[in-house]
């Protein structure tokens, strides 16, 4: 017997192309997703309209609304909780949201290089691929993760290895990135769906 697929909210910040991707692979039947709610931490971001297309609902929460982190993220996992989701997935979400008790090892994201290497606060877009370019490293990729409550620091769960070129700048970096990032994403999300991973501590196992 086959098993449901997903139930999840995908919380973005910017133009959304993660989120297109999850839509158009659980479009094909290519990815088990039952995408439920798609939140925003901005009115303007661009990505809205892409579940707006596909008849997926879109709440925004900005976090100057919010007094604090915490309670930031009670506003947002409690849409998710309303949601009925099993999964929370980050795609290009730029604010951190303290993750609650009912949903520790529930909510994932993807982050452009290798973890540990060019994370934590202030790590994203552009300013990573710069950083990789500007200390000469040979190898960055992308990493998908559970996420904890610091930045870029829950347990690891897959990472994909990605060349860097000596003609490289941090556009055609990007580029090479995520295309490997469409891969990763789906991929991970076939195991989970697939019931084939298990968190302990720290440690995924797969199989």
């Amino acid at each position: 017997m086959s098993r449901p697929p997903l139930r999840v909210a995908v919380l973005i910040s910017g133009s959304g192309r993660t989120l297109k991707n999850f839509i158009d692979l659980a479009a094909a039947e290519q990815l088990p997703l039952d995408i439920r709610l798609v939140i925003s931490s901005t009115p303007q971001a661009s990505g809205l309209q892409h579940a707006k297309s596909a008849g997926i609902a879109t709440q925004v929460f900005q976090r100057r609304e919010a007094v604090s982190n915490e309670d930031y993220g009670r506003t947002i996992f409690e849409a998710c909780r309303t949601a009925e989701v099993d999964f929370v997935l980050m795609a290009g979400f730029l604010k951190l949201v303290p993750v609650p008790d009912d949903f520790a090892g529930r909510v994932l994201n993807i982050h452009p290089s290798l973890i540990p290497a060019f994370c934590g606060h202030g790590m994203y877009g552009h300013r990573v691929h710069q950083a990789v370019l500007d200390y000469g490293a040979k190898l960055t990729g992308c990493t998908v993760h559970f996420v904890d409550n610091e930045y870029d620091a829950g347990p690891i769960i897959w990472q994909q290895p990605v060349p860097v070129f000596d003609d490289d700048t941090a556009d055609t970096l990007a580029a090479r990135v995520f295309e490997a990032e469409l891969e990763a994403y789906p991929h991970v999300l076939k195991l989970l769906a697939a019931g084939k991973m298990k968190l302990t501590g720290r440690r995924v196992s797969i199989g």
